[in-house]
């Protein structure tokens, strides 16, 4: 099997995950090569499968890397796939998953020309489209004057914007990522982001500190019905990433979906964590 570890110029070296992942599959047999999507030389019909790892400055160049996914689609193996990646760059996909009966956070989506309404307390604005935090600031009642500056830069963009109150559980205890392979629950990790006051991340994500986790069943049963939903629409993803956070009334609710080149935690994972994913990217 020939594999396409697709990257973006200027990360190499970032993905934590690589150290871990590539010499597990080069040891399974796999022919890894680490790819630049956008390299106008690559040959992405020489490869069995391309896999989306850390293509992160996507976001900035969406014009191009949606062509690219179905140009790639259709000569070779592209996971997960692009129709699920479609699907999942924008987060209005949170919308859909209220109207299926999965919790989220309260969530207000503010399209261009909308006159922007905050929430009591502190609350966060980002684009509906990104990624590492990028453009995604945290405010308080005394920062709204910036916060309607920050919905505007985004307005003016062409962006639409997401405002959702920042939740205590988030200050608190953070966020907590699941991991499934081939639809198979792998493990979890604690991650706290220092998403700036409003200020704006400056490189291509935000600071994390991530430590292992073990996750209950009441989180892995609500990140099950993410996966669940997925696989409806799109078939069963190679890898997916549910992040959760809990509401104030403690119960865990789905702050975002990664489907397109999520982190997989593979240094707070347990070592039997490589081997799912390498099964997943051989099947």
């Amino acid at each position: 099997m020939k594999l396409g570890w697709v990257t973006a110029t200027g990360v190499q070296g970032y993905d934590v995950d690589e150290p871990f992942a590539l010499p597990a599959l080069r040891d399974a047999g796999v022919d890894v090569d680490v790819v630049i999507w956008d390299d106008p030389d690559v040959r992405w019909e020489s490869y069995d499968r391309v896999v989306l790892r850390s293509a992160w400055d996507y976001p900035e160049h969406l014009d191009r890397f949606v062509p690219w996914l179905d140009r790639v689609a259709a000569v070779t193996d592209l996971c997960n796939p692009a129709p699920m990646v479609r699907w999942n760059l924008d987060k209005h996909y949170l919308a859909e998953l209220d109207e299926a009966g999965i919790p989220i956070p309260p969530t207000t989506f503010l399209e261009p020309g909308d006159i922007p309404v905050f929430p009591d307390g502190e609350f966060v604005v980002k684009p509906a489209v990104g990624a590492g935090s990028r453009n995604a600031s945290s405010y308080g009642p005394e920062d709204r004057e910036s916060a309607r500056e920050h919905v505007t830069r985004l307005h003016g963009a062409g962006a639409s914007v997401l405002v959702q109150p920042l939740l205590k559980s988030v200050v608190a205890d953070g966020e907590w990522p699941l991991l499934f392979f081939g639809g198979v629950y792998s493990h979890a990790a604690s991650k706290r982001v220092a998403l700036p006051r409003a200020g704006t991340v400056e490189y291509l994500f935000a600071e994390e500190t991530n430590v292992a986790y073990t996750a209950d069943p009441e989180q892995i049963a609500v990140a099950r019905q993410v996966v669940d939903l997925v696989t409806e629409r799109f078939g069963t993803p190679v890898y997916a990433r549910v992040d959760l956070v809990r509401d104030d009334d403690g119960k865990p609710c789905v702050l975002e979906v990664e489907l397109i080149e999520p982190s997989l935690f593979l240094p707070e994972g347990p070592p039997e964590s490589v081997g799912k994913l390498v099964k997943a990217l051989r099947n």
